[in-house]
């Protein structure tokens, strides 16, 4: 399990692509893989006829319950990822998702905001990453673009191995 530390917090605050009022103004090219994390953006993104092939929810907004019920086309996964960190488990059922050829609903139990990095790292360089910039709209990220920041960032995160031990990844 990956721990964000906390020199990290404030920087991933800050959009890692172009933020838009919505999915609605956002160029995404059609037929685009897409990734979208978040209630609100999936939700949006469906409003507008657009299916991801990957949406990662929690059911919540903002950290409370959400009244949206997500639903379309694709096969659901559920995992564990505690706030402030990106479980195992979630790293898998990103990589599982984006390799198969279907579309997938991952619905995490706890909270699904840092699903982002792995989503960029994982991703073909072609996709397009969805997510919900609080209050101000949603951040379309180009994969490609972004991969290396993520990635990097990513070794910043303090890894905890089964055993307990913390070591920076």
């Amino acid at each position: 399990m990956l721990i964000l530390p906390r020199k990290l917090r404030k920087k991933l605050k800050e959009p890692f692509g172009r933020l838009y009022p919505s999915p609605k103004e956002a160029p995404i090219p059609k037929g685009a893989f897409i990734i979208s994390v978040g209630d609100v953006t999936t939700h949006r993104l469906l409003q507008t006829g657009l299916k991801p092939r990957l949406a990662i929810i929690d059911n919540r907004i903002q950290r409370r319950a959400s009244n949206y019920r997500i639903q379309y086309d694709a096969k659901i996964l559920k995992c564990e990822n505690p706030p402030a960190t990106i479980t195992d488990e979630l790293w898998t059922s990103i990589k599982k998702a984006i390799n198969s050829g279907d579309n997938f609903l991952i619905i995490v139990d706890g909270e699904e905001d840092l699903a982002v990095l792995p989503s960029i790292i994982l991703a073909p360089p072609d996709a397009i990453i969805l997510y919900g910039q609080p209050n101000k709209g949603v951040v379309l990220v180009k994969a490609e673009k972004m991969k290396e920041k993520a990635e990097n960032l990513i070794r910043e995160f303090k890894e905890v191995k089964e055993d307990g031990d913390q070591n920076n990844r």
